[in-house]
Formats: structure tokens, C-alpha cells, sequence
């Protein structure tokens, strides 16, 4: 088997986790999140914090560890933090599955990426504490902003902040353990961080936006948080075939925001029929209104950031754009065609639509699914 073989079957297996359902519930409280959707929260939540987070930290490296850090659920599950459970047996069936899963992978790849997801586990670097912060950080935004948040999860909340590993922020990262122990007290909070929580509680919204196609395991569809978890995977683990070479985590960071417009737009399926025109000044007044909710200049940067992505002209753009047109692909090709038939998609269509997408910035991933594409319509001729 060949790398990028290698690499397609670590990113389908990765799939999984979008069923690894947590403890904690979406904002709305209307179900449990899974691991894909929050890995996806979290990282965005790194993105926009580490300005405010005490010590100089790479926040990208922060991005990439959070991608990655929970994918041993796979195998491992979720342990709430709030239940009792043996830490020796936990971590051990959690290095079995790295040893499971990044071992798909090329084996400079996987290595370096296993040792990613330990510095993570270990967190001896200001990096990694800085990402494991936004990891006790979030589910504590998720709960105290939640609009009816169950009595039980309050508790655990609370008693997280007195002394769980929530606790640890006070020496950690101050100024978010004043945040939560505000949100406690049902005290408002207009710092900086404050508005970026409120902007990580909004943007949980995306997790609602259901796609066209499932999920690879087909089944039920994918929704746009989690599918934007998995395109960061995409682009973490698939960076060297791009045809010019890219930054991949300016890539990366695109693929965490492009779909946030979609809060107030909607997914516009690629197949579907829609204007064009419309939908393009839809999205922009949704990122101008999303993007507006955070503090400046980071809001404005992230707009930027945005709008050269949906433009497709820099490298990192077309790039990121070919892994947003073939991580479908890949969902539909696994779930036996997925939602081709509801779209009466044509061969020809496909190429047009997607293919040529995908050749611009990333054509050897394009020519290793080709066949099983022609052999999919082959054995659906009509």
C-alpha cells in the first residue's frame, strides 16, 4: 500500500469518532456532543483565546494537538470527568489505540503525529497546556451559557471550578477561571475573553447545520462542525500532496472558519441548484455578523482569512478548497454512494463540479479515488 493510501484509510478510519458521543450536550441542550464536533469547538476556541492566554505559546501546534486529541476515543471511548474511573487502565487502552491508529499512517508521519497527541497527554510544554486549558475550558462555556442546562451538569460544573481540573486554571490561566467563576455567579463579562466566549457559544450553532452528505459510515448525515474537525484532519494529514506548496496551518486555519457562515446561511449543497450570486451575499453579511463578535483585530483577521478563502486564489486557499470537495467524495464513495442518487449526479457532473476543484490543488488525491469513482458509476449504470 502507498502513502497516500496509507493516509485515505487513516482519515476513513478517523471518521469514526463523529459516533463518540460525550456527556456534555450542545448549547441547546436538544442532544450530547460527540468527540468529532468538539475536537472541531475546541480547536476554534485555541484559535481565538491564545491572545489572551498568560505565556507566549504556538497556537497553531495548540490547533494541531487538539485536532488529534481525542481520536484515541475511537477505541478508548469518553470517560466524564465526573464518574469514577482507573487513570493506569484508562491511559493504557489510550496508547493502545495510538499505537492502533497512527500506525495506519506512513511511519514518519505517524510517528510525528503520535508524539503530537503525547505532548499533548503530558503537557509539558506551555503549547500543550495552553491547548489542555482550552480543553477544560470549553465544556464549562458549553454548560454555564447553555440555554437550560440540567441541574446535574451545573453541579459538575461548579464543582469542577472548586476542585476539579478546572481548578487548575487559577494558576494556569487566571484570567479564564475568573471567566468561568463569573459565569458561576451569574456575573457578566465584558473582557476579551468574555467575547470570545460568547462567540465560541454562538458558534456552536454549526453543529445544527446538517450537510448533504453522512458520514462515512453512512449512517446518518454529516453536520458542519464536525465535517470541519475532519477537513482539518484532511489537511494536517495530506499537506504534501498539495500541488504548490502551502502553509498548512494557515490551511488549517481556514478549514476551522470557512463553514461558520453557514449559522445563518445554511449548507449549500455542491450538487444543488441555488443563485450563485445570492448566496454569496448571504454568506458575507453572516461573516461580517459572526466574525464582528469577536475582539479586534482578531474578528477582522479571521474575516480576512475567510474571504481569501472563499476567493480560492493563494495557495493555501486552493488547497484547502480541494480537501472541501473531496472529503464528500470520500463520504459518499463509503456509504455506497451516498446522496449521488437523491442528486442524480452524472459522472460528467462530478468531474465538473468537484473534480476540477480538487486537480487545481491537489490532483494525486484526485487520481487515487478515480477508480473507485468510474467504478461506483460503472456499477450504477441506469
Amino acid at each position: 500500500m502507498n502513502s497516500l493510501s496509507c493516509q485515505l484509510e487513516f482519515l476513513t478510519e478517523a471518521d469514526k469518532l463523529k459516533n463518540v458521543i460525550r456527556n456534555n450536550t450542545l448549547l441547546d441542550a436538544t442532544r450530547r456532543e460527540n468527540t468529532a464536533e468538539h475536537s472541531w469547538h475546541v480547536a476554534l476556541l485555541a484559535l481565538v483565546a491564545a491572545p489572551y492566554f498568560p505565556q507566549d505559546v504556538d497556537v497553531d501546534r495548540a490547533i494541531a494537538m487538539l485536532i488529534l486529541h481525542d481520536l484515541v476515543e475511537i477505541d478508548a471511548g469518553d470517560h466524564p470527568i465526573h464518574q469514577r474511573h482507573d487513570p493506569q487502565a484508562i491511559a493504557a487502552k489510550e496508547q493502545a489505540a495510538a499505537d492502533r491508529l497512527y500506525a495506519i499512517l506512513p511511519s514518519a508521519q505517524g510517528s510525528a503525529l503520535r508524539a503530537l497527541w503525547q505532548e499533548f497527554e503530558t503537557s509539558d510544554s506551555a503549547t500543550a497546556q495552553f491547548a489542555r486549558a482550552c480543553d477544560w475550558l470549553h465544556p464549562e462555556i458549553m454548560t454555564l451559557m447553555g440555554r437550560s442546562p440540567t441541574a446535574a451538569h451545573l453541579q459538575i460544573s461548579i464543582d469542577n471550578l472548586k476542585t476539579g481540573r478546572v481548578a487548575r486554571l487559577q494558576t494556569i490561566w487566571p484570567d479564564a477561571y475568573h471567566l468561568i467563576q463569573a459565569m458561576v455567579d451569574g456575573r457578566s463579562d465584558d473582557t476579551p475573553l468574555g467575547r470570545v466566549a460568547g462567540f465560541i457559544a454562538q458558534t456552536d450553532a454549526l453543529k445544527h447545520v446538517l450537510r448533504a452528505t453522512p458520514i462515512l459510515q453512512g449512517s446518518r448525515r454529516e453536520n458542519s462542525g464536525e465535517h470541519s474537525w475532519h477537513l482539518c484532519l484532511f489537511a494536517l494529514v495530506l499537506a504534501d500532496h498539495s500541488i504548490t506548496p502551502s502553509n498548512v496551518s494557515r490551511v488549517i486555519r481556514m478549514l476551522l472558519i470557512h463553514d461558520l457562515v453557514e449559522i445563518d446561511v445554511g449548507d449549500t449543497p455542491i450538487h444543488g441548484d441555488f443563485d450563485q450570486t445570492d448566496i454569496e451575499a448571504r454568506e458575507l453579511k453572516a461573516a461580517r455578523r459572526i466574525f464582528g463578535l469577536l475582539p479586534k483585530p482578531c474578528g477582522a483577521d479571521l474575516l480576512a482569512l475567510w474571504q481569501e478563502f472563499e476567493a480560492a486564489q493563494s495557495a493555501d486557499a486552493v488547497f484547502g478548497k480541494s480537501l472541501d470537495r473531496v472529503q464528500p467524495v470520500m463520504a459518499n464513495l463509503c456509504s455506497g454512494g451516498g446522496t449521488w442518487p437523491e442528486y442524480k449526479v452524472t459522472p460528467a457532473q462530478l468531474e465538473t463540479r468537484v473534480g476540477t476543484k480538487v486537480k487545481r490543488g491537489a490532483p494525486a488525491i484526485w487520481a487515487a479515488l478515480h477508480p473507485r469513482i468510474e467504478a461506483w458509476f460503472e456499477a450504477h449504470k441506469t
